[in-house]
């Protein structure tokens, strides 16, 4: 067995050597160009991340207030560009059928939640809005989502 970072695999020694060969490769390679933007990154001042910082907080918190005035619950988030929301308040339970069905209720897309899950039932309800979006999307979409209510 030859177990090394993410994944395992039980085989040959002949196919092990073949894929940790390919391994390596995929696994140190495959985040190269990142290092070349890490670097620049790490070059800019701390004002830039601090307005980068606002700016998403800005954006979270007019989604998610927008979409609790649409009638979601909403989980607001701390450390994703993404806002959870539960469709049971709009009288939904099936967030894949809400998710198919969002785009021509309200021009606006959503991702089901249930993707994630292992036991896809527990969350069914649950339907996730991305705000890393201009201002100017954001604000639209709440504005058509508030039709929902």
């Amino acid at each position: 067995m030859y177990e090394r970072g993410v994944g395992w695999i039980t085989a040959s020694p002949e196919l092990t050597s073949a894929v940790r060969s390919a391994k390596q490769f995929l696994t140190y390679v495959s985040s190269g160009p990142f290092q070349y933007a890490i670097a620049e990154a790490l070059r800019l001042p701390a004002t830039y991340f601090d307005a980068l910082r606002a700016g998403l907080q800005a954006k979270r918190d007019l989604l998610s207030e927008g979409l609790a005035q649409a009638g979601f619950e909403v989980y607001r988030p701390a450390g994703t560009y993404f806002v959870t929301t539960d469709i049971r308040p709009l009288g939904d339970e099936d967030g894949f059928a809400f998710c198919r069905s969002l785009p021509e209720r309200a021009g606006v897309v959503a991702i089901p939640n249930a993707v994630f899950y292992d036991h896809r039932e527990a969350g069914a309800p649950f339907v996730r809005f991305a705000f890393c979006k201009k201002t100017e999307v954001l604000e639209e979409a709440v504005s058509r989502l508030k039709r929902l209510a």
